[in-house]
């Protein structure tokens, strides 16, 4: 196990030997194992615990479990607490849908406020045979049967070479301990009625199954891969902008061949779904005048030609809260992501505006995020305590007016402006190199603001 591991590291990126490693780890097997071979292959890592509260008093030893095995390891521990089931209530979520969706924000925030390279996740082969078969059902076309991916942008699975089995049996061989989900067992979960009824019968057909999804699987991606480049390029030839909107000819688009596969290639990056093709194809024959909705985007039939526009994002109402830290609030134009952490001397304060690095203790709950208006003033770093409208700001940042619009301020308890989000900090509340200029003591801790703005899709 760990000769293969090693085979896969230092032909994926040899570069982990040199920057730490964030180790998503639940304490189960697939986690704890993946652990061990970071460790005996002597590469740097810092563990990240999720605790869902989900599951009350087992939870709580589940990250006790994971805080003492780090320690053991001699690995530094990052631990968060997520309130799941409000988050999925608010967000119309599955409980499970809002675990990932929470766990990946937390890595990636952690990811960019430590600076790692990547984050490892424990996923093996089972899990991308049980992936596969779940998107076969579902109907999700040739790039849902390739399996979980090896990397997705920042994420790597460092054991999909292996077996659950093999797992298991290495963990058995060193003497590794693990905590068991109970709700693994469970059947109320597709993934593991997949895994506990659907697999055992494809085994006892074929008892290599694994291996023959390996191969399928690698056959998939080249197929996927060669599909995407042709596609890719055809599209660049039909797929026009003009005038901020996306034109597609019917008439180009009626000679080729699988018409409406094609359409869905072109579509699919709207948001259009694959339901929509046929009726979508019927009124391009007949129908000049009628729209089509997705999340994003609006698509008018119009004498030959679709025409694609962005939505005008819906008007807020209102502001948004922050009672504690950790906070992740999600408004029009992006996300805002605020954590506390410990100082540290390697992080570049002057880096990025789309960062901003708070003295906590000038800070003072509930903070509102909220639309900027006429006659907010703010007192931006290098201003000497002067302070500026923020409308000043928005003209000399050259933006138009639908950019002005999705602009949001950061704003404390007692009123008073601390970040312009994405732009600008108040001098007050802002880190200089080891001081908060306005209240002139040295910090330990610090409260990291990131501002992710949302891409249009024809970007």
């Amino acid at each position: 196990m760990l000769d293969s591991f090693l085979t896969f590291i230092n032909h994926f990126n040899p570069a982990l030997h040199q920057r730490p490693t964030l180790l998503a780890v639940s304490g189960g097997v697939d986690s704890m194992v993946m652990l061990d071979l970071f460790s005996r292959a002597g590469l740097p890592v810092v563990v990240a615990h999720c605790n869902f509260g989900l599951r009350g008093e087992a939870s709580l030893n589940d990250e006790g479990f994971v805080r003492e095995k780090a320690l053991a390891y001699g690995f530094p521990c990052e631990v968060t607490h997520f309130q799941t089931k409000a988050f999925a209530k608010e967000n119309g979520l599955s409980t499970q849908m809002a675990a990932r969706e929470l766990r990946y924000q937390w890595f990636e925030f952690l990811r960019e406020t430590q600076q790692f390279h990547w984050i490892a996740t424990a996923h093996h082969l089972n899990d991308s045979l049980e992936t596969s078969l779940l998107n076969l059902v579902r109907g999700t076309g040739i790039a849902g049967l390739k399996g979980v991916p090896v990397q997705a942008e920042r994420v790597i699975r460092p054991l999909l070479f292996a077996s659950r089995d093999q797992i298991l049996d290495y963990a058995q061989a060193q003497n590794i301990s693990w905590v068991e989900d109970q709700s693994n067992a469970s059947l109320d979960y597709d993934r593991n009625l997949i895994r506990h009824r659907v697999v055992p019968v494809l085994k006892g057909l074929n008892p290599s199954l694994e291996e023959g999804f390996r191969s399928s699987s690698e056959r998939f991606r080249a197929a996927d891969r060669l599909l995407s480049h042709f596609l890719g390029q055809w599209k660049q030839e039909v797929l026009r902008l003009r005038d901020n909107a996306w034109y597609i000819d019917l008439e180009r688009l009626w000679s080729e061949q699988e018409v409406a596969y094609r359409l869905f290639f072109l579509l699919s990056d709207f948001d259009f779904n694959d339901r929509q093709i046929p009726s979508i194809l019927e009124a391009g024959r007949h129908h000049s005048g009628k729209r089509f909705y997705s999340n994003t985007h609006c698509l008018l039939v119009d004498r030959g030609q679709y025409i694609i526009k962005q939505l005008k994002e819906p008007e807020e109402i209102g502001s948004q809260y922050i009672w504690d830290l950790p906070a992740q609030l999600r408004v029009g134009g992006g996300q805002l992501l605020l954590d506390e952490r410990i100082r540290s001397s390697e992080i570049n304060l002057q880096a990025d505006p789309a960062m901003v690095f708070l003295n906590p203790e000038g800070l003072k709950f509930p903070l509102e995020l909220r639309r900027w208006v006429q006659g907010d003033r703010l007192r931006p770093f290098g201003m000497k305590g002067r302070s500026k409208k923020v409308s000043d700001l928005l003209i000399d940042s050259k933006m138009n007016v639908f950019e002005k619009d999705k602009v949001r301020v950061l704003v404390n308890a007692d009123g008073e402006i601390i970040w312009v989000v994405g732009l600008r900090a108040s001098e007050k509340y802002r880190l200089a190199e080891g001081f908060a200029e306005g209240l002139g003591d040295p910090v330990e801790r610090m409260v990291v603001g990131i501002w992710k703005a949302q891409k249009n899709a024809q970007d």
